[in-house]
């Protein structure tokens, strides 16, 4: 009898509690669903006076949209009125002929809105592309001949959708280097082949299209070595095996490490002005009018790393390289630094590459790219705006 007693006052509670809770699923699903979370703006313009500033972004991999919108506008707030993105063919097409373009779109939907230009750069092998019988597979980077033609109609299937909003595109990333190219043993060869590959389809899906030949890693590796080429070797064999008709314009990687801009270049040595032997090769084999675009440069300020500089002189050189890029190195197109913000913290030295911290914060850097760009006055160390004209 007493348990009796003791059960019902329970029971009842219970009983509230469950329609508590049907009454509030009633009232939430009677809700009209929320708007999204990164609604657009009225379309903007980027305010510069140095169009050479570029940024390279790592957005691909961003969970939410509005921090795509956000960091796109803040691009603009900067002056820079282009960016370099990744776009993997394994994240568009899980399955051959089966498109996913959403996470594509919301990059080039708040570009636009953001009046940014976008350099889409392309990779990444989906698993259904990649032989399974080797252990190649577990690396994206690993394109076998057979499907080369795939990854042709995938880069015409994207270069059709955006046509107007992303007309440049990098056919791959440093295949100088053997991790990039699958773990193979490098192939200027066999990347020429692949641009010839892609070229006319993508043409044909958007004529006004332009094929960028793949940015190189600045190395010195030794020819014969399992790890990749020197970059300039490579790309004099790259010239070799016939890829001139296959690239509208080329991009590259030159990065300072410990040396200011105008350090001059040399065969052994990685610096700025690397990119200049680069281009004499290019002068070499190649019309002088082919278009360069600077995909990744930059300094980074890491306590620890031994390529690193101090915070001060990562800015005083950044803003150099600019500079020298206007005034030296008419044949480039655009400068881009290597990296606007990363989406979560790697907790190494590549986390001072980057202008913004993932949680959106400006650092140091930012202010003053952005004081460059916008034409700001420089006073002693500090950039402040250029006083208001009466």
């Amino acid at each position: 009898m007493n348990a009796v007693k003791v059960a019902q006052p329970f029971i009842s509670r219970w009983g509230l509690w469950l329609m508590r809770v049907w009454i509030a699923w009633a009232v939430l699903v009677q809700i009209t669903p929320a708007g999204p979370r990164a609604p657009l703006d009225a379309p903007q313009t980027v305010q510069t006076v140095h169009p050479v500033v570029c940024v390279h972004t790592r957005l691909i991999d961003e969970v939410y949209e509005w921090v795509i919108q956000r960091s796109l506008q803040m691009v603009r707030e900067m002056g820079a009125d282009t960016i370099v993105e990744f776009f993997p063919w394994a994240y568009a097409e899980p399955a051959p002929g089966q498109y996913n373009w959403e996470g594509f779109d919301r990059i080039a939907k708040h570009a636009r809105n953001q009046g940014l230009h976008v350099i889409a750069r392309m990779g990444f092998v989906p698993a259904w592309a990649r032989p399974k019988e080797t252990e190649r597979q577990t690396t994206l980077n690993y394109l076998p001949d057979e499907s080369i033609d795939e990854f042709a109609r995938f880069v015409a299937a994207f270069a059709a959708r955006y046509a107007g909003v992303m007309d440049q595109i990098i056919i791959w990333n440093e295949p100088n280097l053997s991790f990039e190219w699958g773990y193979q043993q490098v192939d200027p060869a066999g990347y020429a082949r692949l641009l010839k590959a892609v070229y006319a389809p993508a043409h044909a899906a958007n004529p006004a299209v332009m094929i960028l030949g793949a940015p190189l890693a600045p190395t010195l590796e030794p020819s014969g070595s399992p790890n990749g080429l020197d970059d300039l070797l490579y790309l004099e064999a790259l010239y070799q095996a016939g890829a001139v008709p296959y690239f509208d314009a080329l991009a590259m990687h030159t990065y300072g490490f410990t040396e200011p801009p105008e350090a001059p270049p040399g065969p052994q040595t990685l610096n700025f002005r690397r990119a200049e032997l680069l281009h004499n090769i290019m002068l070499r084999y190649d019309r002088p009018d082919k278009p360069v675009y600077i995909t990744e440069t930059g300094w980074n300020d890491h306590p620890r790393w031994t390529k690193a500089v101090r915070p001060s002189l990562r800015v005083a050189y950044t803003i150099q390289a600019f500079e020298w890029a206007e005034q030296e190195w008419s044949w480039v197109d655009k400068l881009c630094v290597w990296a606007f913000r990363y989406p979560a913290a790697t907790r190494s030295y590549p986390d001072n590459f980057t202008l913004v911290t993932p949680d959106l914060q400006r650092k140091p850097i930012y202010s003053a790219i952005q004081a460059y760009a916008r034409g700001w006055e420089r006073s002693t160390d500090l950039w402040l705006p250029a006083p208001i004209a009466p």
